[in-house]
C-alpha cells in the first residue's frame, strides 16, 4: 500500500476540521486501517501529537463487535465533545477480561483506528471520518498473515459480526474520506 498517497486526502479534511480533531478510520478487516493511522500520527502537521487509540484493544473478545461501538461512543467519543474526562478500556485478549482505563485528552488530536469507527452514532461525535478498503483476497491474506492461526479460527465468525455491521451501520456512507489500499 502506498501510505503517502492515502494520506493526502485525510491530510486535507484534517486540515479543514481544525484544531484537535477527531479523525475516524473503519473498514473491514486487513484492509490496512493500522497502517494508515500509525502513517498518520507520524505525519501529522503541527506540533501536537495525536492521541492512537486502536479498536482491537477495546473489542471484549471475538464476538464483541456491537460492545466495543458503543465503548467508544460512551467511554470517549461523547465525553470529549462535550468536554467531560474521556478515556477506553483496555481488553485482555489473553486473560479474557476487561483491564486498565486509559485516559485522553482533549487537548490533542485524536485518531481512532478499527472496524465499527463509523457506526452511526459516532457521526455527530468526530470530525473526519475515514473509509478504507482493499480487495478481498489482499485483505485476508494480510490479516492471517497478521494474526496468524487465532485469527483463522475466527474469521467466519468475524465476518458474520461484520456484514451485520455493515447492515445496520452503512458506515461507508458516513465517511468524509474514502480510500482504496492495494498491494
Amino acid at each position: 500500500m502506498r501510505v503517502t498517497t492515502l494520506l493526502a486526502p485525510v491530510f486535507q479534511a484534517v486540515a479543514a476540521a481544525g484544531p484537535n480533531p477527531v479523525v475516524l478510520i473503519d473498514g473491514p478487516s486487513g484492509a490496512g486501517k493500522s497502517t494508515l493511522a500509525d502513517a498518520l500520527v507520524a505525519e501529522w502537521p503541527g506540533s501536537q501529537t495525536p492521541q492512537l487509540v486502536r479498536m482491537d484493544d477495546i473489542y471484549p473478545g471475538w464476538d464483541g463487535l456491537d460492545a466495543a461501538i458503543d465503548h467508544l461512543r460512551r467511554y470517549l467519543l461523547e465525553p470529549r465533545r462535550t468536554g467531560r474526562p474521556a478515556a477506553w478500556q483496555r481488553y485482555d485478549w489473553s486473560a479474557n477480561q476487561r483491564a486498565e482505563w486509559h485516559p485522553l485528552t482533549k487537548e490533542r488530536p485524536l485518531v481512532v483506528e478499527g472496524c465499527g469507527t463509523l457506526a452511526a452514532a459516532h457521526e455527530p461525535l468526530s470530525d473526519v471520518r475515514v473509509w478504507l478498503t482493499a480487495d478481498d483476497d489482499l485483505r485476508k491474506q494480510r490479516a492471517l498473515d497478521r494474526d496468524g492461526e487465532a485469527f483463522r479460527t475466527h474469521w467466519d465468525q468475524w465476518q458474520d459480526e461484520w456484514t451485520a455491521y455493515l447492515t445496520q451501520e452503512a458506515p461507508e456512507r458516513r465517511a468524509t474520506v474514502r480510500l482504496r489500499a492495494g498491494r
